[in-house]
């Protein structure tokens, strides 16, 4: 009894304070001064150098889908619309969820990590003795970046999914470059692709905060920044899944309507 006490007055410790720190970012977001030139280099660090590993897990998902998915349709005879259903499954759900756990893992852990070190060493109170506001040069610039980042990953990361979705479905087939891009925007809408962009970046802002949350508030020396490493990415990637389960229920209202 005691301990089931103990993890629910910890549950709601943890949410206040994720909650306060995010007030504290959108704080300090409008605040001036803006570090641009810290911006820059955290949108470098989190896009270019994850778009490798976004663009070889989507054409490898958008492939092995297509793969997949052509038994079945076969078996009702309806091959013809596997464009169309690949497509759809690939932009309003499969590839910015797959990118955004990906994201999870790579930043949030990076973040967590780095923040984390910075705090055991004691650099972060350094920054401040100096003058400098911590808070925003370390947080608000990497959750902003990933913000931005993460539509911009997705958009990519459902191009190069589509794109071996176009191979998959040659592999047993022979479908022109022209029909399958047909049946694809024919399919798709722009209902379909700006909910996507809109809830990525909710999935951005949500991992950069709990990976930064973490990686602020490290104690315990060098086995806090693993923990803060671990636990950002355990739960950013739960958040992923929450956000998009009320993105996809709000985008079912508003088709509704």
């Amino acid at each position: 009894m005691a301990s089931s006490e103990n993890l629910f007055k910890n549950f709601f410790q943890e949410t206040g304070a994720i909650t306060r720190f995010t007030g504290k970012f959108f704080w300090q977001w409008f605040k001036p001064r803006y570090e641009t030139a810290e911006l820059i280099k955290q949108c470098y660090a989190i896009g270019y150098q994850s778009l490798s590993l976004v663009s070889i897990t989507a054409f490898i998902m958008g492939l092995v889908l297509t793969i997949q998915s052509r038994p079945t349709l076969v078996e009702f005879g309806a091959e013809s619309m596997l464009p169309a259903m690949v497509s759809v499954s690939l932009v309003r759900e499969i590839a910015p969820v797959i990118t955004a756990l990906i994201c999870a893992g790579k930043i949030g852990s990076g973040i967590g990590a780095e923040l984390g070190s910075m705090k055991v060493t004691e650099q972060i109170d350094a920054m401040e003795v100096s003058g400098t506001n911590p808070f925003k040069y370390l947080v608000v610039t990497r959750v902003f970046a990933t913000m931005m980042m993460l539509p911009v990953l997705s958009s990519i990361g459902m191009a190069i999914s589509l794109y071996g979705g176009y191979l998959g479905v040659n592999i047993k087939g022979v479908v022109s470059w022209q029909l399958y891009w047909r049946e694809v925007f024919e399919a798709l809408s722009f209902g379909d692709v700006i909910p996507t962009l809109i809830k990525s970046v909710f999935f951005g802002l949500a991992i950069g905060l709990i990976g930064s949350y973490k990686g602020y508030n490290t104690m315990r020396g060098t086995e806090g920044v693993g923990q803060a490493a671990n636990s950002a990415v355990v739960i950013a990637s739960l958040m992923v899944f929450i956000i998009d389960l009320i993105a996809v229920q709000i985008t079912d209202l508003l088709r509704l309507t």
